[in-house]
């Protein structure tokens, strides 16, 4: 059975070792935060914050901050497995063509065993709250010089103006008083996407934020999946069955039943304040930038909810972990689309959009091109900033092998693709603009003549196999 909610998911890691409990009372202004980076950056446990100073509400951080957690959680050691199932029931639902299968990905919400399902009344509704605020949630400061608090771990809920379909996103957002926060989703983000068609419409826009929630609903909520799947059903599949929801009190939205804390209210296009700074998975902080205004409505809550959140700021944090898994989940999707892909790696210290590496079994001239251009088109991708592509026997996943890779099999003159004016991470400090920028196409594949290689490929070192056998046969004997 897939774990149910957070309280669950605590008691699994604390009887795995995962989890030690902070009983001394420590600040939500910088104090948890400083905490949280020294235990993160020694790949240290999940953290519960029993006694937090002006608040009775517990704070747990870094829960989903090694891989173990995260296969507790997920409860999985096959991360693949994820991706897998929406290949598996793409094959079984649709026709075989591409575009077909794209456009058909908003039916998978009607298969029964994993579509969410509508409760009268959840743990999350155990409370509503009259005078709904901010100011009694344990909400952190995580640097000295951020613009003040910022809920960091909310799964932000939009439903699409025009077909419905739900999302759910993670978007920073800073505190300005007990009613009104700054939402930050970036332009490529699918939130922003909703609230741009309701801008244009001239509405505001109707959110949820949900803090806490079973592991697979917050994994689905960091997940980049293909336009069109709602993130509800992607939730389903991530468990293996549906999750349950309930109807928000003051907004038309659905909301997991089993959340610890909803914040509900509108994003108003016509109120733009400046946010910022930050600081961010970069390890930079964030110029102060416009964004909309987020308006508190209501609460509703667990009796005794935990606060759960997160820190950003120079790799290697919580969050590449989370990446690790969307590498690993995603890979059978990219599988599907692009064939020739035998592995790919996104290295964590390249904060998600920096950096990826393909590995493809190379059959024609100018393949590892046509991979980078293909990947540069698909969703979130197209943010990232490098790929590197390299033939199946380099394992992408060992820096050394990779750059062997580089040194021997590629040339720059020849080897090297820059693209510019392309669409670029928000918070990447390098772009010469904000959104806007290069991408740069590395091909580290084995050349051929049609490639403009005339030399004699050269033959890689290797031992031949009877000796290896004799060797295994004697291995033992060696005492070594």
């Amino acid at each position: 059975m897939p774990i149910e909610d957070l309280s669950e998911f605590v008691e699994k890691l604390e009887k795995a070792g995962e989890l030690r409990r902070v009983k001394t009372q420590v600040d939500a202004d910088l104090e948890i935060s400083e905490i949280l980076s020294r235990v993160m950056y020694s790949n240290g446990p999940a953290i519960l914050f029993e006694n937090v100073k002006n608040h009775d509400m517990p704070v747990l951080a870094n829960a989903f901050g090694s891989l173990k957690r995260l296969e507790i959680g997920l409860e999985t050691s096959d991360f693949t497995e994820i991706g897998q199932r929406i290949v598996d029931i793409t094959k079984m639902e649709m026709p075989t063509g591409i575009f077909d299968k794209l456009r058909k990905l908003p039916e998978l919400s009607k298969m029964a065993d994993i579509a969410p399902k509508l409760q009268k009344n959840g743990p999350v509704t155990e409370v509503i709250e009259d005078a709904p605020s901010f100011d009694r949630i344990p909400i952190l400061k995580t640097w000295p010089k951020d613009a003040g608090k910022f809920i960091t771990f909310g799964l932000i809920a939009t439903r699409h103006p025009e077909t419905g379909v739900r999302n759910l996103g993670v978007y920073r957002m800073q505190i300005l008083d007990g009613t009104h926060a700054l939402m930050h989703w970036q332009k490529h983000k699918r939130g922003a996407h909703h609230y741009d068609i309701k801008k244009d419409l001239g509405s505001k826009i109707e959110v949820a934020i949900i803090i806490g929630g079973d592991p697979a609903t917050v994994f689905s909520a960091v997940a980049p999946v293909p336009e069109g799947l709602d993130k509800y059903v992607f939730a389903g599949i991530t468990r293996k069955t549906g999750i349950k929801t309930v109807k928000c009190k003051t907004v038309d939205l659905e909301v997991p039943a089993n959340a610890e804390i909803v914040l509900e209210g509108y994003v108003d296009p016509s109120n733009i304040r400046m946010e910022g700074p930050f600081g961010d998975h970069t390890g930079y902080y964030t110029p102060p930038e416009p964004y909309p205004v987020f308006t508190l409505t209501g609460i509703m809550r667990r009796q005794k909810p935990i606060y759960l959140t997160t820190i950003v700021g120079k790799p290697i944090l919580e969050d590449a972990f989370i990446g690790k898994v969307i590498e690993r989940s995603f890979l059978p999707l990219i599988k599907m689309f692009h064939p020739e892909v035998v592995d790919f790696s996104m290295p964590a210290s390249g904060w998600f959009q920096g950096m990826a590496i393909i590995s493809i079994k190379k059959r024609y001239p100018g393949q590892a091109k046509k991979v980078m251009m293909g990947l540069w088109g698909m969703g979130q991708l197209a943010l990232t900033k490098i790929f590197v592509v390299v033939d199946e026997d380099v394992n992408v996943h060992d820096l050394n092998d990779v750059i062997w890779a580089i040194t021997t099999r590629f040339d720059a003159a020849r080897d090297t693709t820059i693209i510019n004016n392309t669409p670029t991470d928000t918070l990447d400090p390098a772009s010469p603009l904000v959104n806007l920028g290069s991408k740069l196409g590395i091909d580290a594949t084995q050349k051929t003549k049609e490639e403009g290689y005339q030399r004699d490929i050269q033959e890689l070192v290797k031992s031949d196999e009877v000796t290896k056998k004799i060797v295994d046969s004697k291995w033992a004997s060696y005492g070594i």
